[in-house]
């Protein structure tokens, strides 16, 4: 069976109760580019095979996720047609929902719906009368609440009675309705949700509406200026608040990996395998992982916007701006994802209709700041400012969010001006209610992304951590002093190698050989500065106050310190905008369908983020700026 519905119905949630699985739902369009799969799960009396298709207003495509969603139903490879169709309605917008049933019904499908918000109705005292619907429609009609999971046993009862029926005939294909009829199927259809909606409350005239939430809060959010000013505000309390709230548990992190790399080093101080252990991998793993409690943080203000009906509007505020550059507003979804990580948000950009938009979407997407750059950011933000209140690096975080978008924003102007497309370009979406968020689902979904990241991770620091220990131990591992040990090692003299690159920037050797390693994922960049100044958890100081205190320390070979505030704002400037990850640039070769433009991304970004880097540096400093 299919489960199919209009985008913001609650489908994928719905899915998720019904399989228990863990697909993700976000209120913008396309929140399910492609198709996921499961089972009716034990307690509701499976193993039906149920597909969640991504979000569609009709069986008439005009986005990438609606010819999904038709395919699915009509003809899913190796599966056929689907035997029955589960159409998610949301009962707080009955008529433009059940546009998409009538479609359904005039192409043959074997139909069960499933009236979900229901709950929101209770609250106003108002509910559906389900006979009357199902009589005039001619199918199963259950209430139901993705939130609560009210209803979910009556919904899987009467899936598993439809599935006892002989097999229906094959769906056909309906030619496109006209405008004429589209019209008239609407006005229809207002007439019926009028006639099927009733009040629990006998004080409750439905004729005279009572004052709309949505449309008073949309006054304010969507307002012409204040809009604008509102969304800046609350992004910058989003980035901003990734310090001043996490400081607390990074703190509890960081002072856990520092006792385990000292307690593992003191086993046994001559050993290798203790040093490895101990300074290589555990010292590695410590310094990503302490930023964990900041990229949580993230992920769940970003959730909070999803969950609570605020992206979609966030989407139609910038909607103008984003025109300007040759953009629309279902680009802002894709680049605010961007900010998690680039990968998801390139598929992502598939639900953007327009070949040139979505394009252009793609192309400035490694440019968000993603949550790979986070440690990145956090470690260099906290040397400039030392001893400092949580806000006042909070808000220069925010800044480089933000700055990365009008970065993007500026390229995409560029390239918009350099290459020509040709076709329409529209932005439709529709604003779903505003919802209070689920404080369960968010903080599983802030569980799930934060997993993901660590696993994303995990892998390439454990090698890194290795291979970067064995290069700056080898070959003089003998030497009492780590210093002589490390300037004789085999990263040392890789390092020289690059270093005429670093002089610009104010580097050496060290952080060129740490730049370098950052290809292999960004965060690695912080271990390999702790392996570089050899830094461990001791009894006087954790892994990331050591590493701060060697930077302060660290002398270039002119003997001015290495770390001034003109290299590090320099080495800010390129993180923000290089494209250092591999797998981003794998991924944009097979949603742009060729390496052409991936190996232009990978060029250009680095040659830009180094020039702009330099300059900054160089301006600094011209200015009397160490």
């Amino acid at each position: 069976m299919a489960l199919v519905g209009c985008p913001n119905s609650g489908k994928t949630t719905l899915f998720n109760r019904l399989t228990l699985s863990q697909c993700q739902a976000v209120n913008y369009p396309g929140a399910t580019v492609d198709y996921c799969h499961g089972s009716l799960a034990a307690k509701f009396g499976g193993p039906l095979e149920m597909v969640d298709t991504p979000g569609t207003y009709s069986l008439f495509p005009k986005s990438p996720e609606e010819q999904v969603a038709k395919n699915v139903l009509y003809d899913r490879p190796g599966v056929g047609p689907a035997q029955l169709v589960v159409v998610v309605v949301d009962s707080t917008q009955l008529s433009r929902h059940l546009f998409l049933v009538e479609q359904l019904r005039e192409a043959s499908f074997r139909l069960v719906v499933a009236l979900t918000m229901s709950d929101i109705l209770q609250k106003n005292e108002e509910q559906i009368d389900e006979r009357r619907l199902s009589e005039h429609l001619g199918c199963p009609v259950v209430s139901v609440s993705g939130a609560t999971g009210e209803g979910m046993e009556d919904l899987a009862d009467c899936i598993r009675k439809e599935f006892e029926k002989p097999i229906p005939s094959s769906p056909v294909d309906i030619p496109n309705w006209t405008v004429t009829k589209a019209e008239e199927v609407l006005q229809r259809l207002g007439i019926l949700a009028q006639s099927v909606r009733v009040s629990n409350s006998e004080n409750l005239d439905l004729s005279k509406s009572k004052k709309d939430t949505t449309a008073w809060l949309d006054g304010f959010l969507l307002h012409r200026i204040w809009g604008g000013i509102i969304f800046v505000g609350i992004m910058a309390l989003i980035f901003s608040s990734i310090f001043w709230a996490a400081t607390p548990l990074m703190e509890w992190v960081d002072t856990g990996f520092s006792w385990l790399a000292d307690w593992v080093v003191s086993r046994s101080p001559d050993s290798l395998w203790a040093d490895l252990l101990g300074n290589g991998v555990i010292a590695s793993f410590g310094a990503v992982l302490v930023f964990v409690p900041q990229v949580a943080i993230l992920f769940m203000g970003i959730t909070l916007l999803e969950d609570s009906g605020y992206l979609a509007r966030a989407a139609s505020i910038i909607d103008r701006p984003l025109s300007q550059i040759g953009l629309n507003g279902r680009s802002f979804v894709p680049l605010l994802s961007g900010y998690a990580c680039a990968i998801p948000a390139m598929l992502a950009a598939r639900t953007i209709s327009s070949r040139k938009e979505r394009w252009l979407t793609l192309f400035i997407i490694p440019l968000m700041s993603c949550s790979a750059r986070l440690p990145v950011y956090a470690l260099l933000l906290a040397f400039l400012f030392v001893d400092a209140p949580a806000w006042q690096p909070g808000l220069i975080l925010a800044f480089i969010y933000l700055s990365s978008l009008v970065v993007g924003s500026l390229v995409a102007a560029l390239v918009n001006r350099m290459v020509k497309f040709e076709g329409p370009s529209f932005f439709l979406m529709e604003l779903p209610k505003y919802r209070k968020p689920q404080w369960s689902t968010v903080l599983k979904n802030v569980q799930l992304k934060t997993t993901l990241y660590v696993k994303k991770a995990g892998p390439p620091i454990f090698i890194f951590a290795i291979v970067f220990w064995a290069l700056s131990t080898f070959p003089n591992f003998k030497a009492e002093d780590p210093n002589v040990q490390l300037k004789d090692s085999y990263a040392a003299q890789m390092g020289r190698v690059i270093e005429p690159v670093m002089e610009p920037l104010g580097g050496d050797w060290r952080t060129g050989t740490a730049l370098i390693s950052a290809f292999t994922a960004r965060e690695v960049f912080v271990s390999a500065l702790v392996i570089v100044f050899n830094v461990s958890g001791d009894s006087d100081e954790s892994i990331q106050t050591g590493l701060l205190n060697r930077m302060r320390e660290a002398r270039g070979r002119d003997g001015y310190p290495l770390f001034t505030t003109s290299s590090i704002i320099g080495l800010l400037i390129f993180f923000m905008i290089s494209l250092q990850c591999i797998a981003t640039v794998g991924v944009a070769r097979r949603e742009f369908g060729n390496w052409h433009m991936p190996v232009i991304q990978l060029v250009a970004f680095n040659l830009l983020g180094y020039a702009l880097a330099v300059l900054a540096v160089q301006g600094l400093r011209a200015f009397g700026v160490a």
